[in-house]
């Protein structure tokens, strides 16, 4: 599905509602160069992000680092240029609204933080890997959240009574791939921000790959029978370490004007009510 132009006729609600989402944070910022030790270097002292990739003490690659996607592409639409993401009909029409209204009422317009897999997508705003024996931690700079990454052969959670914005997650090392398993999401949550949507069934296998020192490769399948017709894959996303610095404080304060972009769109849904829902 395209996103199409904006009408002139609600241009200006458009674009506000553009900038509320965009700009449901703080402006992105990182702290000014600070030479983190066992960072290799090129000869004139700058960070080598074509170097060997780093690994554990049991040779395992080590995702560590800070990281930030190469492309907003990614977090506007996880699926592959060209291909559609086989909805159901309920989440083919929620997709449409979404997409026509400007994704007005995306989590983020309410403070809430992006889930997975868009969390890490956010191309201004950079997140935290750290790769520890039996756990692995995101901490994202966007809303001071995290996730855990159990490592320690625990097996997913079935049925969980307390679903996560999140989810579970368990990962395991498939060669120098790191698999990341989750499932237990809380409904909620979009997949990206043109809308793509999800149920409380859900489950998302993410495979990580640390091509070298400063990039990586992420795919991810989405496997939602309630929501989709069969399991379907991201686009590949590609990541660059940020070296030599450090996550700042990110919190949401600036979505004022929602209640001025809840007025206008909740009144054209009342005009033009749905006559489908979700199955």
């Amino acid at each position: 599905m395209r996103i199409a132009r904006i009408p002139a006729s609600c241009s200006a609600v458009a674009a506000l509602t553009f900038l509320i989402c965009a700009m449901a944070g703080t402006a992105a910022a990182q702290w000014l160069s600070i030479p983190l030790p066992g960072t290799p270097r090129t000869p004139d002292g700058k960070p080598n992000l074509n170097a060997a990739t780093p690994r554990t003490a049991d040779g395992k690659p080590d995702l560590s680092g800070i990281w930030r996607a190469d492309s907003q592409r990614w977090n506007e639409n996880l699926v592959p240029e060209g291909s559609d993401a086989p909805m159901l009909p309920w989440a083919a029409e929620l997709y449409k609204h979404r997409v026509e209204t400007y994704g007005w009422d995306r989590p983020e317009a309410y403070c809430m933080p992006h889930g997975v897999p868009d969390a890490m997508t956010v191309a201004g705003i950079p997140f935290k890997i750290l790769q520890m024996p039996g756990v692995t931690v995101l901490l994202f700079e966007e809303f001071h959240k995290y996730r855990q990454i159990h490592t320690d052969g625990r097996q997913l959670p079935v049925d969980s009574d307390q679903p996560a914005w999140y989810g579970y997650s368990i990962g395991r090392w498939e060669g120098d791939t790191f698999v990341i398993e989750t499932a237990g999401f809380k409904e909620g949550s979009w997949l990206d921000n043109s809308g793509h949507p999800h149920t409380e069934g859900l489950r998302t296998t993410e495979r990580f790959r640390r091509v070298n020192f400063g990039h990586m490769e992420v795919d991810v399948t989405i496997d939602d029978p309630k929501a989709y017709s069969r399991p379907w894959k991201s686009d590949t996303m590609r990541f660059t370490l940020q070296p030599d610095t450090e996550l700042l404080e990110h919190l949401c304060e600036n979505n004022r004007d929602l209640p001025i972009l809840e007025r206008y769109w909740r009144g054209k849904e009342q005009a033009t009510p749905s006559t489908s829902g979700k199955q």
